[in-house]
């Protein structure tokens, strides 16, 4: 028998499941999967069946319905919905089967649209959400709060982390619902290849956000989760779950652009339509905690959009529109 705990890596084709996955198998762990197709985690019959059948010790809960500026202002419901019943069931479900750990993904959209910067933990509920995103942020900070609470009330190891913008492999490149980097990347490699003279971009440019590549995300998340129970809770105040997992560096949009372009080798302009909104003005996290506990991140954004470069041209013609 292997002494080796049994890890349900929830969302593992996703971009963070994805680099979980590849992160956790390099220690031969034992994984387990489902395809959406074959366990639907908004319905709370067929996660509490799934639990109930099979052994699991630690949960990765990576599963979620993600997407941009544009795809959260015109589909708020579904991102509030989606997140809260995967979190509600897993989480729930976790409990009732007796697994002893789980670690929750949030986002650093939980915090305050106008917050004192660097956003440390405890902002949390100190103030208005960005309003682009808000219906996706109070699921995220259910999520925590639902960790905190089965915490308290039943005395679980239920942590969370919350992650700054990520990027790299599996991302998704869709042109409409992707995140900004994904975005860029494949909009500047359009129009090099197209010819075009200019690249248009929402907003001023002035915004400042900074991000993180996902094998770094994969591997604080490990950290995380695989730190003591002692440990962990001397960085955690009354029963919060949660961390900041950032790389402590941002760059205005207008200086990724240039970078972007840059990587790309896009020749034309930049230009930015002032019409569309910025969103929040700055994002950047405090993650001294995580620090504190002895992770930090080791892919440079020049490097790792390099390598997300190579990995987009790569799979191009499989990428969905």
């Amino acid at each position: 028998m292997s002494n080796k705990p049994q890890i349900f890596i929830a969302g593992h084709n996703g971009m963070v499941g994805s680099a979980l996955f590849k992160e956790l198998s390099k220690s031969q762990n034992s994984l387990i999967t489902q395809e959406r197709s074959q366990l639907d985690l908004t319905r709370q019959s067929e996660v509490e069946d799934f639990f109930q059948k099979n052994k699991i010790d630690q949960v990765y809960l990576a599963a979620a319905k993600v997407g941009g500026i544009l795809a959260n202002r015109d589909l708020p419901a579904e991102f509030i919905y989606n997140n809260l019943m995967i979190e509600a069931n897993v989480i729930h479900a976790a409990y009732k089967s007796g697994v002893p750990k789980l670690l929750f993904l949030g986002s650093s959209c939980i915090y305050p649209k106008h917050t004192q910067q660097p956003m440390s933990e405890d902002a949390l509920l100190n103030g208005r959400l960005e309003q682009t995103n808000e219906p996706y942020a109070i699921a995220k900070i259910a999520g925590i709060k639902l960790c905190e609470s089965y915490n308290r009330q039943y005395g679980c190891d239920y942590r969370s982390v919350m992650p700054t913008n990520l990027y790299g492999q599996n991302d998704n490149f869709h042109k409409n619902n992707s995140h900004v980097i994904p975005a860029l990347l494949r909009r500047f490699h359009e129009a090099k290849i197209s010819g075009k003279p200019e690249v248009s971009i929402w907003g001023s440019g002035s915004p400042k956000r900074e991000f993180l590549h996902v094998d770094d995300m994969a591997k604080a998340s490990i950290h995380v989760m695989n730190l003591k129970q002692t440990d962990y809770k001397r960085f955690t105040e009354d029963m919060l779950s949660h961390i900041n997992i950032g790389s402590g560096i941002d760059y205005s949009i207008r200086d990724l652009a240039e970078i972007i372009k840059n990587t790309v080798g896009f020749e034309g302009k930049i230009i930015f339509d002032t019409t569309k909104p910025d969103g929040a003005p700055r994002k950047l996290l405090n993650i001294s905690k995580a620090e504190q506990l002895g992770w930090s991140a080791n892919i440079e954004l020049q490097e790792g959009l390099k390598q997300t470069y190579a990995w987009f041209l790569k799979h191009e013609n499989n990428l969905r529109n």
